[in-house]
């Protein structure tokens, strides 16, 4: 298991960057999508819904990588590779924290009834960063 040095968590945990979630479809092929970002004890994570393609992907194949770049400067960046678990267990409380972070609303103001939230926790196996040795 690779270990999330500080800078990067933090790059991670305090910027409200949107990072790219790639997940495997059945044929093998990626499926990239925009996703909001947290860190929690060691592993990153985003938020989805059941339904949707991430986690089915993921339920069958739980390889997972997560992108997350600064829009300021496109060569500091995170990236975290490994293998995902999902639960929906505490979902509803990350996507309202995900909320704070991104949108400033206490909420989750897009929140469907007719969803289930899922909380997609990566354990890092491989981390590549870049662009914190000048800080």
């Amino acid at each position: 298991m690779a270990k999330l040095g500080e800078k990067a968590r933090r790059f991670l945990d305090e910027n409200p960057y949107v990072g790219i979630a790639t997940t495997l479809r059945e044929d093998g092929s990626p499926h990239s999508t925009v996703v909001w970002v947290d860190v929690n004890d060691g592993t990153v994570g985003f938020n989805t819904a059941r339904g949707r393609a991430k986690p089915r992907h993921l339920e069958r194949d739980p390889r997972a990588s997560l992108l997350v770049l600064d829009p300021n400067n496109p060569y500091k960046w995170v990236a975290v590779s490994g293998e995902a678990e999902l639960t929906e267990e505490g979902a509803d409380e990350q996507i309202d924290k995900l909320a704070k972070k991104y949108l400033g609303k206490d909420e989750y103001p897009f929140r469907n009834p007719d969803e289930t939230r899922v909380s997609v926790r990566i354990t890092p196996e491989r981390v590549d960063e870049s662009g914190f040795d000048e800080q």
